[in-house]
C-alpha cells in the first residue's frame, strides 16, 4: 500500500557528492504544483483565535444571502428538531418490569406545562419546541450554541427554572490569557482549568456591536451556562461553523450564478455598443441636442445618427453547460455540508426509488447522530436541572394533590428523548418488513415505534381511547381484529387417543367457552396480552375427531372448526 502513497526521491550530500534515495509521502512534497498549498502545525485553538470571528461572520452572511446556505440551515432545523421538537418521555420504574405510571404521568404533565410559550424561555416569546429550533439554527450556522440558565424568581414561572438563548458573539473570542499562578487560562472567552474543563465564561453584557465605546464583560460560572459544539479536534475550546469547508464553493457559486443571470438578462435585450466616426460619444457635445441612445431595452431599437455604427454584444447566456457546471459544484458543496445533493439543490430530476433511498438513509444517519449529540449535550442536562428545582419547589404533583418527593431525584431522573423520524419513500414496504421482523422475533414493537418517532405506550393508550369512543358511537373499533372465518387444520397422521392438542387464537376476548360435541376436552386457558392459548387434551375412542371451539367476545362470536384434529394442531387465525 505504501507504494501508492509514497515515492523515492534522490538527494546528494553536499560534502561528499554521494547520492542516496529517501522515501516521502506524495501529499507532503512541496514543488511547483503544491507550492500554494499552505499548511501549519498550529493547534486548532490557535487557528480559531485568528479566524473564528471571520468564519462566523461569513457563515451568517451566507445563511442570509446565499440560497443554498439558507437551505442547509433550514434542513438542519427541520431534520434535527422538526415541527414538534424532541419528544420527552419519563421512564420511572416501580420495579424491574413495571413502570411507575402515576409518577411518569405527573412529570410529563408538569414538563409539558413548563414547555409552553411564555414559561420555559425568559423573554416569553418561545415555546420549548421553538427554542430548540432556534438553538439548532445557531449551531448549524455558528458551529456552537450559548444558553444561560435562569433560576429562582428571575425565571418568572412556577418551576423556578428558565432558559435564555444568547448570541454566541457575546462570548469574547478575542479575550485570551495565559495561565498564571492561581489563575486559570482563558481561551477565546472560555476560562478553563488544568484539565481544560470550562470553569467560567466571559460574556459581554450586551452584543459587542451595540456598544462600541465601552464593552463590559461579566464572568459567568460554567454551572450557569450550556455551551457545546461537535468536537472535530482534541482539546478544542470553541465550535467551528459547519459550513466552513463549503463556504468558498457556495460563495463563488452564488457570485457566478448572479453574473450568469445578469448576463442572460442583458442578452435577452438588444445589447451593443455605438461607434462614432471620431470616437466622440453621442450627446457629449455642449451644443448637441441628441439624447444618449439606450440600446439595452427589451424589444426596442433606436435609429442611429449619420456616421454612427452599432456593434452588437452577445453574452452567450444562458449556456447549455450552465446546468451541469452548477450541479457539479453543488455536489461538492453538499459533500462538505454532509447532506444529500437532491435535498440541498431541490433536484429530483433523475432519481429513482433505489438511488433516493440510498441517499436518504446516509443523510438520516447523520441527522440522528446530531440528534444524539444534542440530546446528550443539552436536553438531558437541562431536564435534570429542571427536575431537581421543580421537585424542591413541589411543582410536580400526583392526581391526589401530593407532590413528588425531592429525596427520590435519582429515581425520577430516568427519561428518554426521542428525536423526530421520517416517512420512507415507500412506507408500505417498511411497515410490512417491520411487522415481519416482530412476528419472527427479530424486533420488538417498542423498537419499531421508537424508529418511527413514537412511544408505544402512548400509541396503545390513544388506540384504547379511540376504540372506546368508537364503541360509544356504534362504530367499528380501530384496532380490533376482523371476524375470523372457519379454519381447517389437517396433518399427515390421525391423533391417537388422549393425545394433547393445542389451539392458539389471537383475539382479544374476556372469556372463552369451549363446546365439544362427542369429545371431552379439559381446557386450561393461558392469557398472554391479546393471545389466548388453549391446551385441550382430547379423549375419544376414534382416531379422527371433530373439535369445535367457540370464542365469545362482546357483540360477536368466532367459531373455529377443525374437522380432523391431527398431530401438532396449531390454529393461528389471521387478524
Amino acid at each position: 500500500m505504501a507504494n501508492f502513497i509514497t515515492k523515492f526521491f534522490t538527494k546528494e550530500l553536499p560534502a561528499t557528492g554521494q547520492k542516496f534515495q529517501f522515501r516521502r509521502f506524495n501529499a507532503a512534497v512541496v514543488d511547483r504544483l503544491t507550492g500554494s498549498w499552505l499548511t501549519t502545525t498550529n493547534s486548532i485553538n490557535q487557528e480559531l483565535k485568528s479566524d473564528l470571528a471571520q468564519l462566523r461572520a461569513r457563515s451568517r452572511d451566507l445563511a442570509k444571502n446565499n440560497d443554498y446556505a439558507k437551505k442547509f440551515v433550514n434542513l438542519v432545523v427541520a431534520n434535527v428538531v422538526g415541527p414538534n421538537g424532541f419528544n420527552f418521555q419519563s421512564r420511572i420504574m416501580s420495579n424491574a418490569s413495571t413502570q411507575d405510571k402515576p409518577a411518569n404521568d405527573a412529570i410529563e404533565a408538569a414538563f409539558a406545562q413548563w414547555s409552553k410559550k411564555g414559561v420555559c424561555e425568559v423573554s416569553g416569546k418561545l415555546s420549548f419546541a421553538e427554542f430548540q429550533r432556534a438553538v439548532a439554527r445557531c449551531f448549524s450556522r455558528d458551529g456552537e450554541y450559548l444558553i444561560r440558565k435562569v433560576r429562582g424568581k428571575s425565571a418568572n414561572n412556577p418551576f423556578g427554572f428558565a432558559l435564555q438563548l444568547l448570541d454566541v458573539d457575546r462570548l469574547d473570542s478575542m479575550y485570551n490569557l495565559a495561565p498564571t499562578n492561581g489563575n486559570n487560562a482563558i481561551v477565546m472567552g472560555v476560562e478553563i482549568d488544568a484539565y481544560r474543563r470550562p470553569v467560567a465564561y466571559h460574556i459581554f453584557t450586551s452584543h459587542p456591536s451595540e456598544h462600541t465605546t465601552q464593552r463590559l464583560r461579566e464572568r459567568v460560572p460554567a454551572d450557569d451556562i450550556y455551551h457545546d459544539f461537535i468536537y472535530e479536534n482534541p482539546e478544542q475550546i470553541r465550535g467551528i461553523p459547519w459550513m466552513s469547508a463549503s463556504m468558498l464553493t457556495l460563495h463563488h457559486l452564488g457570485e457566478f450564478e448572479q453574473s450568469a443571470l445578469i448576463a442572460a438578462r442583458k442578452g435577452a435585450n438588444t445589447l451593443g455598443f455605438i461607434v462614432s466616426p471620431d470616437g466622440t460619444a453621442l450627446g457629449t457635445d455642449a451644443d448637441s441636442t441628441d439624447d444618449p441612445i439606450n440600446i439595452s431595452v427589451p424589444g426596442e431599437y433606436d435609429t442611429l445618427p449619420e456616421g454612427y455604427d452599432f456593434k452588437p454584444y452577445d453574452t452567450k447566456y444562458p449556456d447549455a453547460m450552465l446546468g451541469p457546471f452548477v450541479k457539479n459544484f453543488l455536489r461538492r458543496a453538499s459533500a462538505g455540508l454532509n447532506v444529500a445533493y437532491n435535498g440541498l439543490a431541490n433536484d429530483l430530476e433523475n432519481v429513482n426509488f433505489s438511488s433516493i433511498r440510498s441517499g436518504v438513509i446516509d443523510e438520516r444517519e447523520q441527522w440522528m447522530t446530531i440528534q444524539s449529540w444534542f440530546a446528550d449535550s443539552f436536553l438531558s442536562p437541562m431536564y435534570e436541572e429542571w427536575l431537581s428545582i421543580a421537585l424542591l419547589k413541589n411543582a410536580i404533583t400526583l392526581p391526589n394533590g401530593s407532590a413528588l418527593p425531592a429525596t427520590k431525584l435519582d429515581k425520577f431522573s430516568m427519561h428518554t428523548w426521542q428525536g423526530r423520524r421520517w416517512q420512507w419513500v415507500d412506507p408500505m414496504r417498511d411497515i410490512e418488513a417491520s411487522l415481519l421482523a416482530i412476528k419472527n422475533g427479530l424486533n420488538s414493537p417498542y423498537v419499531i415505534a421508537s424508529q418511527m418517532g413514537l412511544d408505544l405506550d402512548d400509541v396503545m393508550q390513544d388506540l384504547a381511547r379511540a376504540n372506546e369512543s368508537a364503541t360509544k358511537l356504534g362504530l367499528p373499533a380501530y384496532a380490533a381484529p376482523a371476524p375470523l372465518a372457519a379454519t381447517s387444520v389437517n396433518a399427515s397422521q390421525p391423533a391417537p387417543v388422549d393425545q394433547a392438542k393445542a389451539i392458539t387464537v389471537n383475539v382479544a376476548a374476556p372469556e372463552i367457552n369451549i363446546t365439544t360435541p362427542d369429545v371431552r376436552v379439559d381446557s386450561p386457558v393461558h392469557i398472554h396480552e391479546k393471545a389466548f392459548h388453549i391446551d385441550a387434551p382430547i379423549s375419544t375412542p376414534q382416531p379422527n375427531v371433530t373439535l369445535e371451539a367457540s370464542i365469545n367476545v362482546p357483540e360477536r362470536s368466532v367459531t373455529i372448526n377443525t374437522p380432523e384434529v391431527q398431530n401438532n394442531v396449531n390454529v393461528m387465525p389471521a387478524l
